[in-house]
């Protein structure tokens, strides 16, 4: 049960942060002052409200997982949750409830895009880290082949 639950959480997780980042990024480009408003309203009701607790489950059941595991897979994997933690609890959270407050006041400021530029770039950090994880995880049930160099041809 906890493979499915740590499944479902990362997977959640991961769509989460995708949807919402290709929401701002289209809605940015595409989108009217209305619709960027809207998006951020979204991202924090229901969108934080379905982000934290896949977070918290992908954690919890992540480490029941793992510990009594060893090896580089498991030690990458645990290098790398720290960095999602902190970077979605001290940049992506309070970035999106900021953005939310300024969006649905109708400033789009300086301080605005600042803040929206930052929060893509640790968007994008953390999809590619729960990315790697993901890859990691399935190369540890047996479900992707290991990485192996000497597979690799040269070109």
């Amino acid at each position: 049960m906890k493979k499915v639950i740590h499944l479902v959480g990362a997977l959640s997780a991961t769509l989460c942060i995708l949807v919402f980042f290709t929401s701002t990024v289209l809605v940015e480009v595409f989108g009217s002052i209305e619709a960027v408003a809207k998006v951020k309203e979204l991202v924090v009701f229901p969108g934080l409200f379905i982000l934290v607790p896949s977070i918290a489950a992908t954690g919890a059941t992540g480490f029941a997982l793992g510990k009594n595991r060893k090896g580089k897979l498991v030690k990458r994997k645990m290098k790398k949750m720290p960095v999602i933690a902190l970077n979605g609890i001290l940049i992506l959270m309070p970035s999106a409830v900021y953005l939310n407050i300024l969006a649905s006041s109708g400033t789009f400021d300086t301080s605005f895009y600042i803040v929206q530029g930052v929060e893509l770039i640790a968007g994008g950090i953390n999809l590619v880290l729960m990315a790697m994880n993901m890859k990691d995880g399935l190369r540890m049930s047996g479900k992707l082949r290991p990485y192996n160099k000497a597979n690799q041809s040269s070109s």
